[in-house]
């Protein structure tokens, strides 16, 4: 990493509240790749009702086959990743590329900005339920179609609510609209508290639009500040 690079890293840190470093190497391991922390083949493993009510819907979409997608080059479903009984689940729009080798949501550079902001609050990936509208990745992470919403979101609404999240992060406008069933635009969603199956819905921006415009970053900040102060006042 050279100075520019490291500049930037800790001006983002400091606009997420993050106050302070450490030369710690245990630290210095939260920050690795996401696809580093929680590898496939050593996935973090929880025992509840809840994980054993998950891994039956993910029984349930087997090798799925019920849309166009699967005839379109996706390599496998990436169904979610974290704790099942997790108080904060975000959801995202569709796997991109990395997701789609991986089999686990938001491991790209998006994911693991995705991360910082998640490590700015107080919590960690698995503390966390991170899923996707969409099970598989559209071709050339194209926008899903309606009728690939239409097939794949009842299996979200499956893991909503089984995980009875208290509150539920939308990534971008897709997921947002998709959640609250609105053709606004994230920029009109966000700012607000939306109520969605038993559980408080604030929209955001992406972390991968993120990277194309970080002067959104101060944005999110202001976002994951609500959701930071709604999970303190649901305990």
């Amino acid at each position: 990493m050279d100075r520019d690079q490291i500049v930037e890293h800790l001006k983002f840190a400091q606009e997420l509240g993050v106050s302070g470093a450490s030369r710690d190497s245990t630290w210095r391991a939260r920050g690795q790749s996401v696809g580093v922390e929680v590898p496939v083949e050593h996935p973090v493993v929880f025992s509840s009702d809840s994980a054993a009510a998950l891994a039956a819907v993910r029984a349930d979409i087997g090798d799925c086959t019920r849309c166009k997608l699967h005839g379109l080059g996706r390599r496998q479903i990436v169904f979610g990743v974290g704790n099942p009984d997790a108080d904060l689940m975000f959801v995202g729009e569709a796997p991109g590329a990395d997701e789609d080798i991986q089999g686990i949501p938001f491991v790209g550079r998006a994911g693991q900005l995705l991360t910082k902001i998640i490590e700015a609050i107080g919590l960690t990936r698995e503390d966390v339920y991170i899923a996707n509208v969409i099970k598989c990745r559209p071709p050339q992470n194209r926008n899903p179609d309606p009728d690939e919403v239409d097939t794949c979101e009842p299996f979200l609404f499956q893991q909503v609510d089984i995980i009875k999240p208290k509150v539920i992060v939308a990534l971008g406008t897709f997921a947002a609209r998709a959640l609250l069933r609105t053709l606004d635009p994230i920029s009109r969603l966000r700012g607000r508290v939306y109520e969605y199956r038993g559980a408080k819905l604030i929209p955001t921006f992406h972390p991968a639009y993120l990277l194309r415009n970080p002067a959104s970053k101060r944005d999110v900040w202001e976002d994951m500040k609500v959701v930071r102060g709604l999970l303190q006042s649901e305990k």
